[in-house]
């Protein structure tokens, strides 16, 4: 028996029409539903709200959800009570609803689980006073860290890292101490300490007296000999532990390192393991997120569970957040047997937020359509595209195009406006530099940096004004952005 197609009811504004029909013409067959579409009496769908919608919206019998515009503001509830079927927001741009049904795929059911166990060092953390130790302790743990490792200063004897740990401990953390010096380590477990970093040759005995678990680690980074005997070593004094390969920097045995981590797992095949991660991200010139995916997924595929990474150095600043995103993207990939590709946008940072282009013919056209005294931005094309009513001016460089608005007789922006078209248009370069993609008063895409923008300018205010009115009056709406 043939399953019955999915019928989606799309909702949009007349300017959008011909767009939308176009990409569900495409979409609708490669997906796999049947489609309908309500042009709802106003120009752009950016304008719509919630309420107006449901006011409005004519759903044919059979319907499954309906879809509004993704820039549509208000609750959905509305809708939904005035269709009784369920009621998704789309895109903010209709250009990406193969995107939008890509991240609704059934095949990400259950998305978000793992079981890589994350460490987060606090370097130095006896120089650094309570507040600000466990304000960092905290932050961290927000940011995804499982255990916080109390980091101490090699060489000498931190006084209050008993008190440090209990401290975070009473905060409901979990807590590990870094340091070979046998005192601290003492005063750290004694005061609720689950795991120490790290035993070698050098203090396994005393490991015996700690009555916690411990990391190993080899003598020297490359005597996998020295990791083994140690092992061996615990396991006969019952000691827990896990085991770290050592991770070396590039230049430093890099490749090397990670052969290790391979054979220790031959060899151990059952041994738990740890990876100290922030080895390379530390200590190389490059943006982070990359290094700790690529790292997760070296452990997700040799079955690593916990890595260890700090955020000492500015571009990794971010490292735990990536660690949290990164490991559930890994393990997504491998225990689904999948790419990890179109799954996690978080981590994209940098290149985040595909441009996408209208060209000049669709800008020509909303110029056309422009009835109120307020700006349109675009970035694409390597140009800022500023439409308004009856205008459509193009520049790579904002200082001429400010001089070209003026130029073309529109002598009412105010030193609001001004300041607000600036900002915009310091947005949009940016966005041209980086390949991104710019929405006017929507924040650039920075993956899980992005921060929430806030509204501002005149060109959003009339705007909404505006269509209040003219929804009032019943009459043709005006235009905003796209």
């Amino acid at each position: 028996m043939t399953a019955t197609r999915e019928r989606i009811h799309f909702v949009t504004g007349r300017l959008a029409e011909p767009s939308l029909r176009r990409v569900l013409a495409d979409l609708a067959p490669r997906i796999g539903f049947d489609y309908s579409v309500d042009v709802l009496n106003i120009t752009v769908a950016a304008l719509m709200t919630t309420p107006w919608i449901a006011r409005r919206l004519s759903v044919p019998p059979g319907t499954d959800r309906v879809v509004i515009p993704g820039s549509a503001s208000g609750p959905l509830e509305p809708v939904r009570e005035a269709t009784g079927v369920p009621v998704e927001r789309g895109p903010a741009d209709l250009r990406r609803l193969d995107e939008w049904f890509g991240a609704a795929r059934s095949d990400l059911d259950g998305y978000g689980a793992h079981d890589i166990e994350i460490l987060a060092e606090i370097n130095h953390a006896p120089r650094l006073a309570p507040a600000d130790l466990l304000a960092t302790a905290r932050r961290l743990a927000a940011d995804g860290a499982d255990i916080i490792d109390v980091g101490c200063d090699p060489g000498s004897t931190g006084s209050d890292v008993g008190a440090a740990v209990r401290m975070l401990v009473a905060d409901g953390l979990r807590v590990s101490i870094d340091s070979f010096n046998p005192e601290e380590v003492a005063a750290a477990v004694a005061a609720g300490a689950e795991l120490v970093l790290s035993v070698n040759s050098t203090n396994a005995a005393a490991a015996a007296d700690w009555g916690c678990e411990v990391v190993v680690i080899p003598d020297v980074p490359d005597d996998l000999g020295s990791l083994l005997d140690t092992a061996a070593f615990l396991a006969g004094r019952r000691v827990p532990f896990r085991l770290d390969p050592v991770l070396e920097p590039i230049g430093f045995g890099f490749a090397a390192s990670l052969g290790r981590a391979v054979e220790v797992r031959r060899r151990c095949p059952d041994a738990a393991m740890m990876l100290g991660i922030g080895n390379l991200t530390e200590l190389t010139d490059v943006d982070s997120a990359g290094i700790n995916v690529v790292l997760l997924g070296f452990c997700q595929e040799l079955g690593i569970r916990s890595v260890l990474t700090t955020e000492v150095i500015h571009w990794a600043a971010s490292s735990v957040r990536e660690c949290d995103l990164g490991r559930r993207l890994v393990h997504h990939a491998v225990t689904r047997r999948t790419l990890p590709k179109h799954v996690e946008p978080g981590l994209v940072v940098l290149r985040s937020g595909r441009p996408q282009e209208h060209g000049n013919a669709l800008l020509d056209r909303l110029a056309a359509d422009i009835r109120d005294p307020n700006f349109r931005l675009f970035a694409e094309r390597d140009a800022i595209h500023l439409v308004g009513a009856g205008l459509h001016l193009e520049d790579r460089d904002p200082f001429a195009l400010f001089e070209r608005l003026t130029a073309a007789g529109r002598t009412d922006v105010d030193s609001s406006h001004a300041f607000y078209l600036g900002y915009e248009m310091a947005k949009a370069v940016t966005a041209l530099t980086l390949g991104k993609d710019y929405r006017q008063d929507q924040a650039l895409d920075w993956g899980h940096l992005t921060r929430p923008e806030i509204a501002h300018g005149p060109s959003r205010a009339a705007a909404r004004a505006a269509a209040a009115a003219d929804a009032a009056n019943s009459n043709t709406p005006p235009v905003d952005t796209l």
